[in-house]
């Protein structure tokens, strides 16, 4: 509807004119669909599921909110002064005359509002036990077969490769090219993890990639990531990025390694002192003969 070249009768009613707005709203593409920044305030999380909040900057607010289909999915609790990146459309509540974002995703927005995303989580999976030392899984001594969950183009998938072959080249290495990084990155990680797990064949997982930002690093920061490496039967060794760097899915992985590198050292025998064993029990063996 060309709503420029429409015109009023002589007088509306409130509810005529709400309902205008709102499908004035509804049918403008580029409110639709946007993001936008802005720092949280008057946050409550409703006994429903949803969320209320406004985002503001530093001359005006907007009212938002969030349903409770998708506030189910943020991994972190909004809090006032968090700065946030969300996504959703500009609609009115038309009973109340009101314009407001309806927000369908929520991200922390700097480095701030993210470590403060990260404690949160920690704290929730303590809370549910997820890491506790006490369920970590122990490593097979030699496996026959390792699981690689990674790009399948970074540095990362190439030194556990380099590494593995090294080692112990008998294992076999079985790559899933996941996605790492940006949007889809978490849910891709977490559908690597049970590949392998429905997939069997496997003695030992390796999860991670190279270095990179926090935000580089964000997928194994994630709900979804954490969860799917607590669910996984085959023991999994977490590898990302640099000694430096931790991120939630090192403290629910059954080990931690320092870089994919290390990984790989972690995940497969030493050849060279398995032949140093038995060359041992050799010399022991005669001897004893």
């Amino acid at each position: 509807m060309d709503y420029s070249q429409m015109r009023f009768p002589s007088a509306l009613t409130v509810t005529e004119l709400n309902k205008y707005v709102k499908d004035v709203l509804d049918t403008n593409p580029p409110l639709t669909d946007v993001y936008i920044k802005g720092e949280i305030s008057n946050f409550k999380a409703h006994y429903s599921g949803h969320f209320y909040f406004s985002l503001k900057d530093t001359e005006s607010a907007l009212k938002c909110v969030m349903f409770r289909s998708s506030a189910s999915s943020v991994g972190f609790m909004p809090e006032d002064g968090m700065k946030v990146i969300a996504h959703g459309r500009v609609s009115a509540y038309w009973q109340g005359g009101v314009y407001q974002f309806y927000a369908d995703s929520l991200e922390p927005d700097g480095v701030g509002a993210m470590h403060i995303a990260v404690e949160q989580l920690k704290k929730k999976l303590s809370e549910m036990g997820l890491l506790d030392e006490g369920r970590k899984k122990l490593l097979p001594k030699i496996p026959s077969a390792v699981g690689v969950v990674t790009s399948p183009t970074g540095a990362a998938v190439r030194d556990i490769i380099n590494v593995c072959g090294r080692r112990f080249p008998f294992a076999e290495l079985v790559i899933y090219p996941a996605q790492v990084q940006g949007d889809g990155a978490a849910e891709s990680v977490a559908a690597g993890i049970e590949y392998f797990n429905k997939r069997g064949g496997v003695d030992v997982l390796i999860v991670g990639r190279g270095g990179g930002s926090i935000e580089d690093l964000w997928a194994f920061n994630t709900e979804t990531v954490a969860l799917a490496v607590s669910r996984s039967q085959i023991p999994v060794i977490s590898a990302v990025g640099h000694e430096t760097d931790v991120t939630i899915a090192d403290f629910v992985a059954d080990l931690r390694a320092p870089t994919p590198s290390a990984a790989a050292e972690l995940a497969v025998y030493e050849i060279r002192e398995c032949k140093k064993t038995m060359s041992a029990y050799e010399d022991r063996i005669v001897r004893a003969a």
